[in-house]
Formats: structure tokens, C-alpha cells, sequence
């Protein structure tokens, strides 16, 4: 028998890679969110309006901070390159540094699953500012 032929493997334009790695950290947002309504108290919080987002401030600023990585999906195919670059380093950066901080007061029994996710969505991120920092330029003719 023969060798057979290897996989073939192509290589991820930078702007798919970087729109693919914000559509897993949006996925991994969803997923955090709606597990969170299996927490015990979590729904009678909702109902009554004794929640961390109990003020419709505090509720449209969560849901622009959410916004953001989605939106992210979009601009990192659609955005220049030096634009795209600066971007996702900066909204990159930023949340990494909060999925840190959400981990370290995410640990406890009923948040395992957050804790989780806060560490994926934290790799996911650094990964985002890692290949955009590294992103391959042009050679010049």
C-alpha cells in the first residue's frame, strides 16, 4: 500500500482568523449568559429586579460592552488592515484584562462553568491581540 496523500492545509487569511476568534468569544458571552440562569436565586433575581444590571444605565452599558465583540466579527473582515490591526489589539486588550478579572471572582461551586468560560474567553482574546500584533505585512516591491 501506498503513502497517502497529506491533508491538504491552507492558510487563514489574518481578517478570517480574527473574525472566527470573535464569533467563539461572542458563542462563549451566550453561553456564560444563559447557563447563568441555571444558578439557584439567579431567575427570582431577574423577576424582582435585584440583579447587578437593576438600572436601565447599567443595562444598555452591558449591552454595549456585548455588542462590542459581535461587531468585532464584522469589522475585523471589513476594516483596513491598519485600522483592523489598532482594533483588535485595543478591544482585545480590553477584554482579556476584564475575562481575567471576571475568573478570579468566578470561583465558586455554581460558577465553575464561568470561571470556564472566563478562561476561554481570556485565550480567545489574548489570541485575538497575539494575531493581530503579529499580523504578516506585505513585501515591498
Amino acid at each position: 500500500m501506498g503513502k497517502k496523500p497529506a491533508f491538504e492545509d491552507v492558510k487563514v487569511n489574518t481578517k478570517v482568523l480574527l473574525a472566527s476568534l470573535w464569533t467563539a468569544v461572542t458563542l462563549c458571552y451566550l453561553y456564560g449568559d444563559y447557563f447563568e440562569l441555571y444558578v439557584p436565586a439567579k431567575v427570582e433575581g431577574l423577576v424582582s429586579g435585584e440583579n447587578l444590571l437593576d438600572s436601565p444605565v447599567k443595562l444598555f452599558a452591558a449591552t454595549v460592552a456585548l455588542a462590542i465583540p459581535a461587531l468585532m466579527v464584522f469589522l475585523s473582515i471589513h476594516l483596513k488592515p491598519s485600522i483592523n490591526r489598532i482594533l483588535n489589539i485595543v478591544t482585545g486588550l480590553f477584554f482579556t484584562i476584564v475575562m481575567v478579572l471576571i475568573a478570579f471572582t468566578s470561583i465558586a461551586p455554581w460558577r465553575a462553568f464561568y470561571l470556564f468560560l472566563a478562561i476561554t474567553e481570556s485565550v480567545l482574546t489574548a489570541l485575538i491581540v497575539w494575531y493581530a500584533v503579529t499580523w504578516p505585512r506585505t513585501a515591498k516591491e
